[in-house]
């Protein structure tokens, strides 16, 4: 009796890990045009448990061939988000609570570089490196290992200079690279009026950590893109509390007043 106990327990916690797994697969694609993907490739899972479960030998088989087929499709498919869910469950929260950006002057630089940005009309895009490496898209522009400066972000937008359309990247206290390209989001629910630097800065953090700070040539406004999400029209107050909370800061930086 005690075994077939434990063997129910283990059934059921079975069941449970499936549901789950399958669960956080559907929020993961919920939104993006690969949901539709997913449930058809769900359905077809479904069918071929039924076939086994009613002894359907011909459809079976049929299904049995296709299984390396539907493995191999999977993973071209949903290629982009396997790479969000994998680059999340390599992150570790409670190391990266210990590993925060805590480069003097950082904050204050950037936010004075968007100040200036808006009163000359310039676009921009910086992205803010965290845990998760950027090398990939630091390799589509040009390397520079410079301190950040407002000087600096300044002359990288100004047209027009070579790297004034791309992404700058920063590293701690340091601009590695700019004219950086960076993937475009591919969420259908993004306003048509969001700009190309607006559905890049979404598209980088779709897939990383990182943050990216989108200062817009046509209005003027400040955006913060983080986590897929983006935070509109913040001032520079409010752009210096989200930096501050997201990157850390020394106790003995002090930040420009707006």
């Amino acid at each position: 009796m005690s075994s077939f106990h434990f063997n129910l327990t283990i059934d059921m916690l079975d069941i449970l890990i499936v549901s789950f797994l399958f669960y956080r697969l559907f929020m993961l694609f919920k939104g993006t045009r690969a949901i539709q993907m997913f449930i058809g490739l769900f359905l077809l899972i479904l069918v071929s448990f039924i076939a086994q479960w009613l002894n359907l030998n011909a459809l079976n088989r049929i299904l049995s061939s296709l299984k390396t087929v539907l493995v191999i499709a999977f993973v071209i498919l949903f290629q982009p988000e396997l790479r969000k869910a994998l680059t999340q469950l390599g992150q570790n929260r409670i190391i990266g609570m210990f590993l925060k950006v805590e480069s003097s002057g950082t904050v204050s630089e950037t936010v004075k570089a968007c100040q200036l940005l808006v009163q000359k009309g310039l676009g921009a895009i910086i992205v803010v490196e965290r845990d998760v490496g950027l090398k990939n898209y630091i390799e589509t522009g040009t390397r520079l290992d410079a301190k950040v400066t407002s000087e600096l972000l300044i002359s990288i937008f100004t047209p027009p200079g070579p790297l004034h359309d791309g992404a700058v990247i920063v590293e701690k206290d340091r601009i590695i690279a700019a004219g950086c390209i960076l993937p475009l989001s591919q969420n259908p629910r993004i306003g048509r009026t969001l700009g190309t630097r607006h559905r890049a800065g979404l598209g980088l953090t779709e897939e990383t950590d990182a943050i990216a700070i989108i200062v817009s040539e046509e209005t003027g406004s400040i955006s913060l893109a983080r986590e897929g999400k983006l935070k509109r029209k913040l001032d520079l107050n409010a752009l210096r509390n989200e930096l501050v909370a997201i990157i850390g800061i020394k106790s003995a930086e002090t930040v420009p007043a707006a």
